[in-house]
């Protein structure tokens, strides 16, 4: 079976990354249409060998589409995502708005796909934070083996994740450190970015963690399972695409981190690099453009009766957003809609 498929928020990082990954895994596609806000009407983006000119998202008529993939704000994803849903059009969100929404399933296919049936509530599927995503994908095989009582979690987040006005800022006050006379004070970011790292992401809440740690425990515990103890730092680091974690894992029973080595080896979306020597483990530079999340520098921690450390890296605009929107997508197909 084949889809009508529309990429909401085309022409932003996310919307062109969708594009890519939907021509590159071959998604069935029967007709695409790719919107933008009125401002951007006309602009040109690239799928495949096509290239397609943007349409005005706030005068298109979902009727008799299949799927809407959303890559833009919560503000506009709230006035037209409902609308969408409404025709009948199942619409697939990369905001943040519907994530916590009980009547909406949270979905990493490599994880939780058999939830998706929850779409129906209000033809509406959302899609994680960048960092949740990652780092679910690696804790639910060794879940499934050991159940894990506790995460504590540190994030090194690229500046993609805030957009492309985080890496243009990035970009230009890394220039500036070599001029001088060229200031560029942060505006994206609450401190330089260049050369610096920021502990902090998204809005601070009453308990002190930022809205970006909140995400990440309240996600974790709606797709892996809420009895899992989750505490996050996130911290912005300069680096243009791919986000890293540093995971500490405390189990209800004993894994040895041999057998966990394997188990990630095994499980779907990861790939194991870890060999303890010079340059045997992933960063950020390696990940870019890739569609797995990396696992690295997996040891026991002797500090507990039960844990595990591991390194976890991904191309946060693939799996962290687009890839996993298009997975989704795929999920929807193979599950749903292609029996309806």
């Amino acid at each position: 079976m084949s889809y009508k498929v529309v990429v909401v928020g085309a022409t932003g990082n996310v919307g062109r990354e969708m594009l890519n990954i939907l021509d590159e895994r071959a998604f069935p596609i029967t007709e695409i249409a790719v919107l933008a806000s009125r401002k951007s009407i006309g602009t040109e983006v690239s799928f495949g060998d096509k290239t397609l000119k943007t349409q005005d998202l706030a005068t298109f008529d979902f009727a008799g589409w299949d799927i809407a993939l959303f890559a833009v704000g919560s503000a506009a994803t709230k006035e037209f995502a409902p609308v969408a849903a409404a025709a009948g059009c199942v619409v697939i969100d990369n905001s943040s708005l519907y994530r916590y929404d009980p009547d909406v399933p949270l979905i990493v296919p490599e994880v939780n796909a058999d939830d998706i049936h929850g779409y129906s509530k209000k033809n509406i599927i959302a899609n994680p934070n960048c960092s949740t995503a990652q780092m679910v994908v690696a804790l639910k095989p060794l879940h499934d083996r050991a159940k894990i009582k506790r995460v504590v979690v540190s994030t090194y987040q690229s500046v993609s994740g805030a957009g492309k006005n985080g890496v243009d800022e990035l970009w230009d006050q890394t220039k500036s450190i070599y001029n001088p006379t060229d200031d560029k004070p942060p505006k994206q970011f609450t401190k330089q970015i260049a050369f610096n790292v920021i502990p902090h992401i998204d809005v601070f809440m009453e308990d002190g963690t930022t809205k970006e740690e909140w995400k990440m425990v309240a996600e974790t515990k709606k797709i892996v399972d809420p009895s899992i103890k989750v505490t996050a730092t996130c911290v912005r680091v300069p680096v243009f695409v791919g986000h890293s974690e540093s995971i500490n894992i405390e189990f209800e029973e004993f894994l040895d981190e041999d057998e966990a080595r394997e188990i990630l080896r095994e499980a779907p979306g990861i790939m194991v690099i870890d060999k303890r020597e010079d340059g045997g483990y992933v960063t950020p530079v390696e990940c870019v453009g890739d569609f797995a999340t990396f696992i690295s520098r997996i040891r026991q921690d002797s500090t507990i009766d039960n844990g595990l450390n591991l390194w976890c890296v991904s191309d946060n605009l693939r799996k962290g957003a687009a890839l996993n929107a298009v997975q989704i997508a795929e999920v929807l197909g193979n599950k749903v809609l292609q029996k309806g």
